[in-house]
């Protein structure tokens, strides 16, 4: 069976992105979202998003990862995915729509998409590192010698370690080149490997900086192998509130496979 697919990117991150609207994509077929982004043998792509029907709001986003498991929040995913609403005439410059972890607000303008992310309340201070929900767990550490860390294998060895395990975390290793800007290497689990850019990763490091007094903005750039992501918030109480995380999110190409 032929399918029509779509690829974009956010910061690196990329996708691939089905209109699942007709309900015709099978999404039990583990090893089929598996060969869709396989980069050797399908399209490829660090995850698979389905953009489907919602009856209240503007659509509802499923995503997986490379792996063909269904996951927890994508931020990357969510931005490029309303650019891809956008360019199926689904919605023009704002959106509502529900993903794994509830509601998200959107704004869109040009290839900038801004994102609304989860209030984050809950943040655990540990001896080396912060830990962290934003929609997907994150470990969030610093690391000076960050250009030449071998993250595969550092961010493995975190990621299956205690207290994690087998549910596991994504890992998050950060060097401050700022009060407002900080460089971001992430090993996500369901792609067991480091990707250029992690939404939801970006979002938890500017936090966990204010959080540790790392800095005092409400407005933080995060630079990824990928590119450059922003993070604004407002925070009252220890709770994170009006989380936005911002970048492009680009159209790749159109195929069928």
């Amino acid at each position: 069976m032929q399918q029509t697919f779509y690829k974009y990117q956010g910061t690196g991150n990329d996708f691939v992105m089905i209109d699942n609207r007709q309900q015709m994509f099978d999404k039990n077929n583990t090893k089929r979202v598996q060969f869709l982004c396989d980069r050797r043998f399908g399209i490829g792509a660090d995850g698979l998003l389905l953009l489907e029907n919602h009856p209240e709001y503007d659509f509802k986003m499923v995503y997986y990862n490379a792996d063909g498991n269904e996951s927890s929040m994508c931020g990357n995913g969510g931005r490029c995915l309303v650019a891809f609403a956008k360019q199926l005439g689904v919605i023009s410059n704002q959106a509502v729509f529900e993903a794994i972890d509830g509601l998200h607000h959107a704004k869109i303008n040009g290839d900038i998409v801004q994102l609304q992310m989860l209030d984050v309340n809950t943040i655990e201070k540990h001896d080396n590192h912060v830990f962290l929900n934003t929609g997907s767990p994150h470990h969030v550490q610093f690391e000076s010698e960050i250009e030449n860390f071998d993250i595969k294998t550092k961010g493995a060895k975190i990621r299956y370690g205690a207290p994690y395990n087998e549910a596991g975390s994504n890992v998050n290793f950060v060097k401050k080149l700022s009060n407002d800007a900080f460089r971001v290497r992430t090993y996500e689990r369901g792609v067991e490997d480091e990707t250029l850019s992690c939404g939801t990763g970006v979002t938890a490091v500017a936090i966990a900086m204010h959080f540790l007094g790392e800095t005092d903005k409400n407005q933080v750039t995060l630079q990824v192998e990928g590119g450059e992501l922003k993070v604004c918030f407002d925070v009252q109480n220890n709770t994170y509130s009006n989380v936005w995380l911002i970048g492009p999110a680009t159209f790749v190409f159109k195929g069928n496979i």
